[in-house]
């Protein structure tokens, strides 16, 4: 499971049913599963995204074994997904992440 934070004033945008919509726009026909929203698309054979109120959190499961062409389709829906729920594009999500990390690492020293 992943966990991204959602830029502020975001949230609005995805609460409820609104993420359903989002994933619908994206990955095609959704269904709802103990209060997550399950997809697949592509190489994504599951997608299931949930919020808490201030992140998003997705569990995916992949099958490595698709074709190139595929495999970049998946990719680019799955980048148009994130940056549309959370506010954020790949290069600020990855920053995020790595500053997350070089916090973590300093707590435990």
């Amino acid at each position: 499971m992943q966990a991204y934070p959602v830029k502020r004033g975001q949230y609005k945008n995805i609460e409820g049913v609104r993420l359903k919509d989002l994933m619908e726009m994206v990955f095609g026909p959704v269904r709802e599963e103990d209060g997550k929203f399950v997809a697949s698309y592509g190489a994504l054979e599951r997608i299931a995204a949930w919020t808490d109120g201030k992140s998003l959190f997705v569990n995916t499961t992949a099958n490595p074994k698709v074709d190139d062409e595929t495999a970049v389709r998946t990719r680019t829906a799955w980048n148009v997904f994130l940056e549309r729920a959370t506010g954020f594009n790949a290069k600020q999500r990855a920053k995020r992440l790595h500053e997350e990390a070089k916090r973590g690492v300093s707590d435990v020293e």
